[in-house]
């Protein structure tokens, strides 16, 4: 696991996520999801290529249900890109790096 990225719980998600002075990414995934882990090794590459730029983070949806919930995420992989406490876009399933990246670079 890369160390830039974080794990946010549903208590932490308006300060990690919302009030983030840069625009954050957050992967929400469950341990018993394939596609969520066929994905984490892009997302933690992610997170070491944006270091400083993009705040990466994960939120397991069975440990943190409200957040989800808030966000309509019905399927999981699920990425949201926030910048400023707003949706930019969002990602759904195991797609490919290139799509992550694209989803990322509308913010910078």
């Amino acid at each position: 696991m890369s160390e830039n990225v974080i794990h946010v719980t549903d208590s932490n998600f308006d300060t990690e996520v919302l009030k983030s002075p840069i625009p954050a990414l957050v992967d929400f995934w469950a341990t018993w999801c394939a596609p969520c882990r066929a994905i984490a090794p892009v997302v933690e590459e992610m997170a070491d290529a944006y270091a400083g730029k993009v705040k990466i983070t994960k939120m397991n949806v069975d440990e943190n249900p409200a957040t989800p919930g808030k966000y309509g995420v019905r399927g999981i992989p699920t990425l949201i890109l926030f910048k400023n406490g707003q949706v930019v876009d969002q990602v759904v399933g195991a797609v490919p790096k290139t799509q992550i990246k694209a989803l990322i670079d509308k913010v910078l």
